[in-house]
């Protein structure tokens, strides 16, 4: 094979959720690019026709799915247009997050369970669709999540429930990829750091978020920038490419260092 072949999406089919904004949505451009046609979810609409727009100008199909990754019907639903407009799967990327910040002591139950339906629960729901089908197809498949360095550290700053779903995400990654490696089915996941997303721009930009956060953070990264959603694309595509052929059960870092640093602070010359 030749080796830039490697790393093409020529012929594949891909569902990427979350794909109306931020990650997802680059990712999902990112594999059109590639040569993937798509199925693209989320629960915006207005987005997601966005998306599927630049998907088609590029020159690949897709199919849009308005859709809650929370409610088991609806995930059928996504998977049954999926049979419909393609009979074939060989890529999901598991993409939405839905958290409200809050303290632990002051946080709702209705809070909890909101994070932990779409960020851990629908993830699965999804993989479980996806890797049924890739089983009977009897050819493997990759499947992506997008984890968070929030499940491998502790960040505070209301972040308790979204760090935990996380968490989660980062362990059921290496739990499907044990189960499903017999099948040559892949699973891994992506950890961005803080990625100036538009939720993250958002939050950035509220009143009465600190006004020194930005630096506050960037204190943490050893590159000195935060991430923007093109940093996650390559990565995706090479995970979903038969470049990654090897490897599963991988969480790989998108954080410009983060991780690598000592959390007490690093010498300086």
């Amino acid at each position: 094979m030749v080796l830039m072949e490697r790393f093409g999406l020529q012929g594949r089919v891909a569902v990427v959720t979350g794909a109306a904004s931020g990650l997802s949505r680059a990712i999902a451009l990112g594999f059109a690019e590639a040569g993937a046609d798509l199925v693209v979810a989320d629960i915006n609409l207005s987005g997601l026709k966005a998306t599927a727009s630049q998907i088609e100008a590029s020159g690949q199909k897709a199919v849009v799915c308005q859709c809650d990754i929370a409610n088991q019907n609806e995930v059928a639903q996504l998977f049954d247009l999926l049979d419909s407009a393609f009979g074939t799967i060989d890529i999901l990327v598991n993409g939405p997050f839905a958290f409200n910040r809050s303290r632990p002591e002051d946080m709702s139950l209705e809070d909890w369970n909101l994070a932990l339906s779409v960020c851990l629960t629908g993830f699965f729901m999804c993989a479980q669709q996806a890797g049924r089908r890739m089983i009977k197809q009897g050819r493997g498949g990759s499947i992506i999540s997008i984890g968070s360095i929030a499940g491998a550290l502790a960040l505070g700053r209301g972040n308790f429930v979204y760090s935990v779903a996380k968490a989660g995400v980062h362990q059921m990654t290496r739990e499907l990829a044990v189960e499903w490696a017999q099948h040559n089915i892949r699973v891994n996941a992506l950890l961005p750091a803080q990625m100036r997303t538009p939720s993250v721009k958002h939050w950035l930009e509220d009143p009465n978020t600190d006004p020194g956060l930005v630096a506050h953070l960037l204190k943490g990264i050893p590159m000195n920038r935060m991430g923007e959603s093109e940093d996650i694309v390559g990565p995706a595509i090479f995970l979903a490419s038969d470049a990654a052929a090897f490897i599963t059960g991988t969480l790989l870092p998108i954080d410009g260092g983060n991780l690598a640093l000592n959390a007490g602070g690093s010498h300086t010359w």
